[in-house]
């Protein structure tokens, strides 16, 4: 019976690292602690040029992932973006490298991510405020080339 016991809970153990690193779950960390949140992706140019616009709520652990081919120097905007929020602008490792807090709804004013930057994390705004998410911290997603992630999934 405590093999049967140990099976389950090794099972149970490799479900929830498996879990922490689906497409549609991205995680981030640093001197602040962890934050999950449940992600739609953005890896196509459509996909991202329509990114979340026209929304008029998130729920609060949710975002959106942007997923560039390569690294490479991005902008983003809010035209048609009816709700405030938070861009994380990482590198290819995952590594955050730029965080722009509470862009303005609609405003069309260029929000530059940086230099080679690969992936960016909207959330609603003020969410890295209220979590402490810090230039540094470090993302978990599949998404990532593994071979160059900071965080690499288990």
């Amino acid at each position: 019976m405590r093999v049967l016991h140990l099976a389950i809970a090794a099972s149970f153990i490799a479900g929830a690292a498996a879990a922490a690193c689906s497409e549609g779950r991205l995680e981030l960390r640093g001197d602040w602690g962890t934050a999950r949140f449940r992600v739609e992706i953005a890896d196509t140019p459509e996909e991202r040029s329509i990114g979340l616009m026209h929304r008029e709520h998130m729920a609060s652990a949710a975002g959106m992932l942007f997923i560039y081919e390569r690294p490479q120097r991005v902008s983003f905007w809010m035209e048609n973006t009816l709700i405030p929020l938070d861009m994380i602008f990482m590198d290819e490792s995952g590594t955050v490298q730029h965080i722009h807090e509470n862009a303005v709804p609609l405003d069309r004013t260029p929000i530059p991510g940086g230099n080679d930057i690969q992936y960016v994390l909207e959330v609603n705004g003020g969410m890295t405020e209220t979590l402490g998410i810090t230039v540094g911290s470090e993302m978990r997603h599949p998404g990532i080339d593994q071979t160059l992630a900071v965080w690499p999934c288990e």
